[in-house]
């Protein structure tokens, strides 16, 4: 197909969200209003060592385009198989999952399909779904065999419009290994464009998740319980919003934008929450046990100079958080397409561009040694390796 580096992102969808009206005028993007005085990002003092970075040390090991057959582009969520994964479906553990979020036109919010990456760069279509548009950020392998992948729907298919019927709010969808739909989990209030997901807890039979909702500004957690044998395997048997409050509505160049990429410590209980309108990282503490909402949590980054329309989040082996920057907005055109590594404290440690052209970084994943991330200008998975 031919190369969209030059072409895409000129006809980003727009959208009419909650918040639209007061965070965008015609033609520029505005200056958003912030609930708080924005924190300085913290650099290591003068006797404190460099922390480990995993940034400065990558290794491209193998580029694999994440086109399938029906041309869809703008790769979003990025997930590894377990190595724990049940046999006998299209999935083995070590391969890799991405999602798309835009169809063969290149029209936000109506991608439908999921493909596969196995370890020796073979790419195969793992899944199509019809009528569920716009497959996110919000991607992730269960170890009981299951796939759950959030999509924020541009249906009627229009290049300015908000998510609209038959689902306007999206939803997650369940597929079982071999990519068939199983069951759709839909919720107005709980998923409310479900953005991205993490799975904070995953014992086969259960599990936690949370998810960010980019039409409410809300960050939610879902516990689930698992049972194979159902037609309906996911039970959602509690919720609370644990978050709420972040910036969100339309977004010219990326259809819509809020709440993105979640990172959970299980050791600490501590969620992080990437924060595209206001280039920050919050973090939720307890998000794992609380009962009530707490709001945007404790405010970790705020970083314009690193940070642009950060959404791809993942905590990384060596304790870090990395984040992929959308370019959404706050565009710097001298760090495009940039993941940016910090310490759980908030103190920036290094940065990785992974094209030359602003817009291409937003799903990432780490696991067995190899940081994959998507580059959607090409489109492609990057893979590397680091030293572990």
């Amino acid at each position: 197909m031919e190369n969209r580096r030059s072409q895409r992102r000129t006809t980003r969808p727009v959208c009419e969200t909650l918040e639209s009206r007061e965070l965008l005028s015609a033609g520029h993007n505005p200056k958003l209003p912030v609930h708080h005085k924005p924190a300085e990002t913290r650099a290591l003092p003068r006797s404190d060592p460099a922390p480990a970075s995993i940034l400065n040390n990558l290794k491209l090991s193998q580029t694999v385009s994440t086109v399938p057959a029906n041309g869809d582009v703008n790769p979003y969520g990025v997930a590894f198989v377990p190595s724990v994964f049940p046999s006998g479906g299209l999935l083995t553990p070590g391969d890799i999952l991405v999602s798309n979020f835009n169809n063969s036109t290149n029209l936000q919010g109506t991608g439908t399909t999921i493909v596969k990456i196995a370890p020796n760069g073979t790419q195969a279509l793992f899944s199509t779904q019809g009528a569920s548009l716009g497959l996110d950020t919000g991607l992730a392998v269960l170890k009981s065999g299951f796939v759950l992948v959030g999509n924020v729907p541009n249906n009627p298919q229009t290049t300015v419009g908000t998510p609209t019927s038959p689902n306007p709010q999206g939803s997650i969808l369940v597929l079982d290994k071999s990519g068939n739909l199983l069951q759709t989990i839909s919720d107005p209030k709980r998923l409310n464009g479900p953005w991205d997901l993490t799975v904070a807890v995953d014992r086969g039979s259960s599990a936690i998740i949370f998810v960010s909702n980019v039409l409410s500004g809300t960050v939610w957690r879902f516990n689930l319980a698992i049972r194979p044998s159902n037609t309906t395997p996911i039970k959602v048997t509690g919720a609370v919003q644990v978050g709420s409050g972040f910036l969100h509505g339309a977004s010219q160049a990326g259809f819509v934008a809020g709440p993105g990429g979640l990172a959970y410590n299980a050791t600490t209980g501590t969620l992080y929450v990437a924060s595209q309108f206001d280039n920050s990282i919050y973090a939720i503490h307890n998000a794992g046990h609380t009962s009530r909402d707490q709001g945007r949590g404790k405010l970790l980054v705020s970083d314009p100079t690193n940070l642009h329309a950060p959404i791809g989040l993942i905590l990384a082996p060596n304790g870090n958080l990395i984040v992929a920057n959308s370019d959404a907005f706050n565009v710097d055109t001298a760090q495009p397409s940039e993941l940016v590594e910090y310490t759980q404290k908030g103190v920036f440690v290094a940065r990785h561009s992974v094209d030359l052209a602003i817009g291409g970084a937003f799903g990432l994943a780490i696991a067995n040694g190899i940081l994959a991330a998507v580059d959607d200008n090409v489109p492609d998975l990057e893979e590397f390796t680091f030293p572990t």
